[in-house]
C-alpha cells in the first residue's frame, strides 16, 4: 500500500502568515471602533454588542467545519490552516469595512 505524499513548499505558509497577518491587523481596527462605539466616539447601531458575539460564534463554528472537512477530504496542513482563516477572515474584513463607515460621533 502506497501513500501519497504531496511535495512541501515553504513558501506555502507565507501566504497563510500574510493572510493571518491581515485578518490580525482588521480584528484590532474591529475591536477599537466597537471600544470607541462603546464609549460614544464612534456611531454603532444598539444592536452592535449583541452581534459582537452572535458572529463570533458562528464564524468559530464555520471555520470549525471547514477544518473538519478539509482534514477529512486529506488536505494539506496549508489548506486545512487556509480553510480554517477564511471563515474569520471574511466576517473581520466585513466588519471593518461596515464600522469605517458610520465614522466617528460628533459632539453636540
Amino acid at each position: 500500500m502506497e501513500i501519497a505524499v504531496t511535495p512541501f513548499f515553504p513558501f506555502q505558509f507565507v501566504r497563510v502568515a500574510v493572510n493571518t497577518t491581515i485578518m490580525l491587523s482588521q480584528a484590532q481596527t474591529v475591536i477599537a471602533l466597537r471600544m470607541m462605539g462603546m464609549a460614544g466616539f464612534w456611531s454603532v447601531t444598539p444592536a452592535e454588542n449583541t452581534r459582537m458575539v452572535q458572529e463570533k460564534l458562528r464564524a468559530g463554528l464555520q471555520a470549525g467545519m471547514a477544518v473538519q472537512h478539509a482534514m477529512l477530504t486529506g488536505k494539506t496542513p496549508v489548506e486545512v490552516a487556509e480553510a480554517a482563516l477564511r471563515p474569520v477572515a471574511r466576517v473581520t474584513a466585513s466588519n471593518s469595512r461596515r464600522l469605517m463607515k458610520r465614522g466617528p460621533t460628533l459632539p453636540s
